[in-house]
Formats: structure tokens, C-alpha cells, sequence
């Protein structure tokens, strides 16, 4: 059964009544359910599909696309040398195919486009020089690789610039969808650990798909990561590698990341990582971006314009916070976990990757969904001259910067039980936004958000927040 996508559905099937032949691009991170939401939605009813071979060469490549070519259909033909002939052989087999519109589902495209292969050229010149001299045909490209679907289709500087007619961003599940999900499987998940299962996987379908009915979250983690034979356990290194030209760069990048809430800027980045800062460099941070694995933003008040750069990917950070480097032979390791210091210090900040990456539903439950404004961070750590002056530091980890002359400062927390504010608490974030609005000179009105699981003890330092989100807010579109 299909979870949502109900948009990305409708750009696919509109395709079938245009009048003329559509180029549609469909991509997103690996196994987010690229493949799955095209077969679901066409009914597996094509007039020729593919998909690229991993790590195969130019000759491998073609010799499985004429295997394709044979399944649907097309018979005694002489082997292609190559992808001009290969292209030309599709020809002849749609050209037998029944009238009416002609879908081709061409998957992991940029597997195919091998080194020297002119692979491109000739895609583009079967699109060009003949598809669109028809009405016809529907040609679905589709690849994990995001960043080479961008680069090399939509933004192509060639034949095939401006040529793609629709293209699909398929994101992961939201929490609303998970919640879809389980209930669609007869899972037994409460919305705590529906949110642990998210901190830990994200909403990628696919990791999703081993939950089994009666075995909680905490015992599928352990399955999953940490038991002997664990399944995904070697998932972190085939995800980059499959997504990635030279992956280590890349993941030099988030573990780097990894290790600072807020982010880093450029030049923090080439110190921790000790890479070489050239277009290698540029190009695996605009990849990582376009890959939803990293986010970039300006942080509030910052006059030089220089960029932040965060990790956002949940699986990424949970991987270096307790796979990267270890040896745990507890079978139970995630069970055994909850509750502790380590477990307590990761899941303050997946929690916030969460929100983040529910900033519309977070906006839609503060009423403000259809105002312009602008996400962004902000820290202050005082030099040792302002230390020894008495001055303290600040951090906000979310902000909301409202074109309507408002700030809502955020802050995020996991409680397994409705939050308590002290008194401490209440008075440290009374003096952060005193610091803030000192050091930036703000004039704004600032308006003080809790994010938490199931709301606050009404006390009387609760009245230090003007709005109250809880799970269910998360959890509403």
C-alpha cells in the first residue's frame, strides 16, 4: 500500500493526459521509495523498463539493457556496441507497441552514465530526435544519485536543457506518514516511540518496512544495529557509496558535523576535516545539500553573510553517535541505553533534527504558515576579555524570524513525561533572551516556543513560555 505521496502521484499521472510526450525526473535519497511510488502508481504497466547496473562498466551496461529490451519484447536484434544503437533498438521496440501513451521507466540512470560512455548524448538525442517528435511516449528517469539527476538533466547545459517537463523531490515519510505506516501494518508504536524510531531512522520508507508487529522500537534498533547478524549494519558506508563519487570526502563532512550542534562555517570545516578547500570541496557540500543530508543557513544577526552548515540527516547522526568506531557485543545495547547519559545527550539533539525537519508543522500550529519568515540559529560565546567582565554566553537553536515584527525563540525537548520548568531553568532563558536582544539590538517582540512530547507542569515558572507545541502538533500534516 502507497503512504501519502498524493502530489507526487498526480504529477505522474498527469502525464498521461498531456498532449504531448513528457520527460519527468524523479529523485531523492536511497531507499526513500522512488521505485516503489512509480510501480505503485503506473500499476507496473510499462512499455519498457530498466535499471542500471551498479558498478558496471560501459559493455555490462548495455549487455543488461538488451536483456530489458528482450523482456519487453523485442527479438532477433543484433547486439548493440553501443548506447546510439542501444537507443535506437528502444525505438523499434515502442515503435511495435500497441497505440496509446507509451510509459518508460528508466531507473538508477546515473549508473549507466559510465566514464566516456556518451550515454548522455545519446539519451539525449533519443528525447530529442525522437520521442518529442511525439505524443506518446511518458519517459520516467529516476536515480538515488540526486545531485547527478540535477546536474547532469535538469540543469544540463546541453540537449536536454529545459527538457525535463516535471520533476519529483521525493522526500522522506514525516512523522504523520510514519504514524500512517504503522498503523497501515498493525504496528503496536506510541507516539514516544514513533518519535525515537524517527530520531534514530528518519522517514525513510525502507527502514521503516522492518519494523514487525508485537517487538517494540528499542528491540527492532537492536535487531537492526547492534545483534550479531544485525541487517543494516553495514548501511551508513553502502548509503554514501551509493549516493557518491569518492564518498570519503563526504563523509569526512558529517563526522565533522556530527560533532557540533549548530553546525560549522566553511573555514571551520576545512580545519576539522583537513580537506583541501577547492571544488571537490564545494562541490560535496552542494551535493550533501541537495541530498537533504546537510542544511545551510545564515545565522541570525551574522554581518559578514557568512554560511552555517548543519547536519540534518537523523540515521547519520545516530550512526556516529553509537556505530562509528564501536565494538558492542551487548545484543541489547539500545535497550539497555534509554535513559542513560549518552543516550540522554543524543536524543536532546535528534529531537531538535526532528522539529527541524517539521518546520511547516511547526509553523502551522503557531498559525503563521502562510507568513514570510526566515529559520535560523543563534549562539554567542564570549571572548576571555568578556568572560572576566561578567558576561555569559547564549545559544537558540531554532528560531523563527516573522516578517510581522515577531521572534519565536524555540526550544526543544524529549520528555517522556510533561516537561517541569524550575526555577533555574525559567531564569536561564530570561537572561539568553536578554543577551540576544542586547547583543543583536533587537527591537523585535520575542516570543518564547516550547517543542516537547506531552506539554509542561502548569507552575509557576511555566508562564516563561508564550507557546506550547507537543507531539500531536508534530504529528498533524
Amino acid at each position: 500500500m502507497l503512504i501519502g505521496r498524493d502530489k507526487e502521484q498526480q504529477i505522474l499521472l498527469s502525464a498521461l493526459e498531456a498532449d504531448e510526450s513528457q520527460l519527468i525526473a524523479v529523485y531523492g535519497r536511497r531507499r526513500v521509495g522512488k521505485t516503489f511510488l512509480i510501480r505503485q502508481t503506473y500499476k507496473n504497466k510499462f512499455a519498457f523498463q530498466h535499471s542500471g547496473l551498479s558498478k558496471g562498466n560501459t559493455k555490462e551496461q548495455i549487455n543488461e539493457f538488451c536483456e530489458s529490451l528482450r523482456q519487453y519484447g523485442l527479438k532477433n536484434f543484433v547486439e548493440p556496441k553501443n548506447w546510439s544503437e542501444a537507443f535506437h533498438l528502444l525505438q523499434r521496440l515502442l515503435a511495435k507497441k500497441p497505440k496509446g501513451k507509451k510509459i518508460i521507466f528508466i531507473d538508477e540512470l546515473p549508473w549507466m552514465d559510465t566514464h566516456k560512455s556518451k550515454f548522455l548524448e545519446s539519451l539525449d538525442h533519443f528525447w530529442n530526435g525522437w520521442a518529442t517528435e511525439r505524443e506518446d511516449i511518458v519517459l520516467i528517469i529516476c536515480g538515488s544519485a540526486t545531485s547527478w539527476i540535477i546536474n547532469k538533466v535538469i540543469r544540463n547545459r546541453g540537449g536536454l536543457h529545459n527538457r525535463v517537463n516535471r520533476q519529483i523531490d521525493l522526500q522522506p515519510f514525516t512523522l504523520k506518514e510514519c504514524r500512517q505506516y504503522a498503523d497501515c501494518k498493525k504496528l503496536s508504536i506510541g507516539d514516544r516511540e514513533l518519535v525515537e524510531a524517527y530520531m534514530v531512522m528518519g522517514g525513510v520508507p525502507f527502514y521503516w518496512s522492518f519494523f514487525q508487529r508485537g517487538e517494540s522500537v528499542a528491540k527492532t534498533i537492536d535487531r537492526l544495529f547492534f545483534e550479531q547478524n544485525a541487517e543494516l549494519k553495514d548501511e551508513y558506508d553502502a548509503l554514501y557509496e551509493s549516493l557518491f563519487t569518492n564518498a570519503n570526502s563526504y563523509m569526512s563532512i558529517v563526522k565533522a558535523l556530527s560533532t557540533v550542534n549548530a553546525g560549522m562555517t566553511r573555514a571551520q570545516l576545512l580545519t576539522a576535516t583537513k580537506l583541501s578547500n577547492n571544488t571537490v570541496f564545494q562541490k560535496a557540500l552542494r551535493e550533501l545539500e541537495q541530498c537533504g543530508f546537510i542544511r545551510k543557513y545564515q545565522a541570525y544577526g551574522n554581518k559578514n553573510k557568512e554560511m552555517m552548515f548543519q547536519l540534518m540527516d537523523p540515521f547519520t547522526l545516530f550512526y556516529y553517535h553509537f556505530l562509528e568506531g564501536k565494538n558492542s557485543r551487548d545484543e541489547q545495547f539500545w535497550q539497555h541505553s534509554l535513559g542513560q547519559n549518552n543516550y540522554n545527550a543524543w536524543a536532546g539533539i535528534a529531537f531538535e533534527r526532528v522539529c527541524l525537519w517539521h518546520e511547516r508543522q511547526i509553523k502551522t500550529a503557531l498559525g503563521i504558515s502562510g507568513l514570510r519568515s526566515n529559520v535560523c540559529a543563534w549562539s554567542y560565546l564570549p571572548t576571555t576579555e568578556e568572560k572576566l567582565a561578567g558576561a555569559t554566553g547564549g545559544q537558540i537553536d531554532l528560531m523563527i524570524d516573522r516578517a510581522d515584527g515577531v521572534i519565536n525563540l524555540c526550544e526543544m525537548k524529549f520528555h517522556k513525561e510533561p516537561f517541569l520548568v524550575t526555577s533555574s531553568y525559567a531564569e536561564k532563558i530570561r537572561t539568553r533572551n536578554a543577551i540576544f536582544r542586547e547583543r543583536e539590538n533587537c527591537r523585535k517582540a520575542l516570543v518564547n516556543t516550547l517543542v516537547t512530547m506531552y506539554g509542561i507542569v502548569n507552575n509557576m515558572n511555566s508562564d516563561v513560555f508564550d507557546n506550547i507545541l507537543v507531539i500531536s502538533d508534530l504529528l498533524s500534516t
